[in-house]
This record gives C-alpha cells, structure tokens and sequence, in this order.
C-alpha cells in the first residue's frame, strides 16, 4: 500500500469533533476486525470505538500515529485534503484516519469487497450493498441456466463460490471453452472454477453453438449466430440473479474460446473491463475488425509451438472454411499496445514469460506471457486472475 502520510492540518476542532463523533453506526453485520471497519461506507455510527466521519467508519485523529492501530498505511487526513468529490461537510481543520490508493491494487490485502473510490479504499456498508443487490435466485455452487438471444435459446452454467453470501458484490468472469468443447469440459481444464473459490468471484461458462464461437469469419458454420448478444445477456441474467460487480466482468478462454474473449474486448468494451485469452490470436483488421470504445486490460497466453495458431501468425483455412490471417502473439500484443495507447517499451519477460506494457490510456495494462516450447493449452489463472482484478470500468 502507499505509505505516503498526509500530515493533518491541526485537532479537530472540539465542537465540530463533539458533532461528528456523536453519529451512531449502523449495523454492519460480520467484520473483518476494528482494523478495517474505516474503510467501511456509513451514515451512522460505527462502533468499536469509531465514528462515522464524512461518510466513513474511523476516527479523529491529530498526529499519524494516532492511526497505526487501525491497519498498516492508515494516514491521519485532513478534510482539505481529500479530493472534492469525497469531500464533506466539516471543518477544514478537521482530520481523521484513512488510506489512500492510485488503484484497486493498493486495497487487495484488505481483501475482495475493497476497491479504489475517490482516491481512498472503500467497501460499501450493509445499506449500500441492499441496494444494489437484487435477491439472490441461485444456489451455491454450479447452477445450469438457459437465455434468450433473438430467436435462439442459450445454455450456460454459473457458479457461486461457497463465500457467497449475497450482501456484496463479486466479480465475473467467463470462460469460454475451446472449438468443439463444452461448457462442462471447460470448467475442469480451465483453472477457474477453482480460482473462484478462493478468490471469491462468480464464474460462468457459455455454450456454443456448434461448440464454437462466430468471430468475424471464423468459426462457426452458422454465420447468424450472435455471440456478443449472448456474452451480453448472460451478464445482465447473472447480474439479475446474484451480486453482480458491474465494473469488474471479465473474459477468458482457450483456442477459439480465447478469440472470442478477444472479440468481446473489440466489441462490448463498455460491459467487460478485461480479457485473458490463451491459444489464439486477433485476426487480420479487415477480418476482425477492432475499435474497442475504451481502453480494456488485456493478458494473453501463447506457446511457441502451437500448431494450430502458429506463434507467428499468418494465413490459415478455418473450420468452418473461411481463410483467416492472424497477426501472431507478437502482432496482436503490439495491436493491443496500440489500441490502448501503450507508451515505452514493454517490460522485460519475467520468471513466467510475460512481457507488459503498463504505461496504457486510462490505467490498462497490455501483457504477452510466452511458454517457450508450448503448444495449444490453457493459460495460468492465477497470472490471468491477478491482473484482471487489478482493473475495473471507469
């Protein structure tokens, strides 16, 4: 976490503290420990001691220590200080606990309910989270769903994870199987479902028709099919059934499930706010066109020995027949830099082959994670997972 200490701007005046101090907490349910109720959304009182200060569970302070028992990197902060949107109605002179961050990064040791809001960690208190939380139609675990796109019904399976309890929000994620794969096989191979567990997210895993997925000209035989409608609505589905995150709904997959998180990067920018395709590459852009509406995070995972997806691109017939061009892992890591506006040079490979641009248009981040010697496989994900969850929609 930043370590940077906003010294406070002098006590807090005695009859400004009197006034905020006397707010009484609401309720919140189960905590995490007196450690963490600050960062906790309020329009009450706290408890354990604390006071809800400008909407946040914490407490007056007038010198830096005063905040070290409240959790590594807390920082006594004056009001002034706190960016206008966060500010509140107290005197200037007034400070107190918090902890500030640049990203969603700077709040994980706090755990999955934090995120960056304003420039400080928050999780949402109990009445926040009623609110945006519809009740909850499925069971822990694995729950098999059908929807509806156009004409044409759909089939997925969506799990929750036994930390699932419907008060707050979790993230997404789909994993879209391999050409002829299913839903089923995907689940096992992948790592994800796994992953959600001990994460704590929400995992779903489409259908295809065909047991493919129509990006551009490949690969279905069915050129109709409309899998970006179905990406969509699944995650409108999910997010009427279960505590939905709706900034932090992300893509994955393998081979052509892999294309097709990349297509949905191209072309539903404004649902998913990042991808992490293995085994495949994006399409020449007369084939697969791509013009994302925003920037949107991307890691990819490729094996210098794919025979299917050569690591090196080029011309290739499809399944379904059509002749298609990749860019290659290396084209399509550079046509991603472009598109997010990536600026330097990329890092240089790590322990585990990847290789980022981080420097990107509004905070995204580019990654290429290369298996020397790989052929078609799945990709890890827990690298995939630990990028995607540093990101989330504006």
């Amino acid at each position: 976490m930043r370590s940077r200490v906003v010294a406070a701007a002098g006590l807090v005046a005695s009859a400004v503290g009197a006034a905020l101090l006397a707010s009484a907490c609401r309720d919140l349910g189960p905590q995490t420990g007196s450690e963490t109720n600050f960062l906790r959304s309020c329009d009450a009182g706290c408890g354990d001691g604390l006071a809800c200060i400008c909407g946040v569970c914490t407490r007056a302070c007038s010198a830096e220590g005063e905040c070290a028992a409240l959790t590594s990197g807390a920082q006594c902060v004056a009001v002034a200080e706190r960016p206008a949107e966060a500010a509140c109605a107290a005197a200037e002179s007034a400070a107190f606990c918090d902890l500030t961050c640049s990203d969603d990064a700077d709040c994980e040791p706090l755990g999955a309910p934090f995120r960056c809001q304003g420039g400080f960690c928050r999780a949402p208190g109990e009445g926040d989270a009623a609110a945006a939380c519809p009740a909850t139609t499925l069971s822990i675990g694995d729950n098999e769903r059908t929807v509806t796109v156009g004409d044409t019904t759909r089939s997925y399976v969506v799990r929750l994870p036994a930390s699932y309890t419907g008060a707050s929000s979790m993230p997404l994620v789909l994993d879209f199987h391999t050409l002829g794969g299913t839903s089923a096989a995907e689940a096992e191979a992948s790592g994800y479902r796994e992953l959600a567990e001990s994460e704590g997210f929400i995992v779903a895993w489409p259908q295809g028709i065909e047991g493919a997925w129509n990006i551009g000209p490949c690969c279905t035989s069915s050129r109709d099919v409309d899998d970006v409608g179905f990406a969509r609505a699944l995650v409108q589905q999910v997010q009427a059934e279960a505590c939905v995150d709706v900034k932090r709904v992300y893509a994955v997959g393998v081979a052509n499930g892999g294309g097709m998180a990349y297509h949905l990067a191209c072309n539903a920018a404004d649902v998913f706010a990042g991808v992490a395709p293995s085994a495949f590459d994006l399409l020449a852009e007369l084939e697969q066109p791509c013009q994302p509406a925003r920037p949107v995070t991307e890691i990819s995972f490729r094996g210098t020995a794919d025979v299917l997806v050569p690591y090196e691109g080029g011309a290739q017939q499809a399944p379904n027949g059509a002749n298609i061009t990749f860019l290659g892992a290396v084209g399509t890591f550079e046509r991603w830099a472009a598109l997010n506006q990536c600026t330097g040079a990329p890092s240089a490979a790590d322990e585990s082959g990847c290789s980022t641009y981080s420097t990107c248009a509004s905070g995204v981040e580019v990654t290429l994670c290369t298996a020397q010697g790989g052929g078609t496989a799945w990709g890890s994900a827990e690298i995939g997972w630990a990028t995607l969850r540093r990101h989330s929609l504006p």
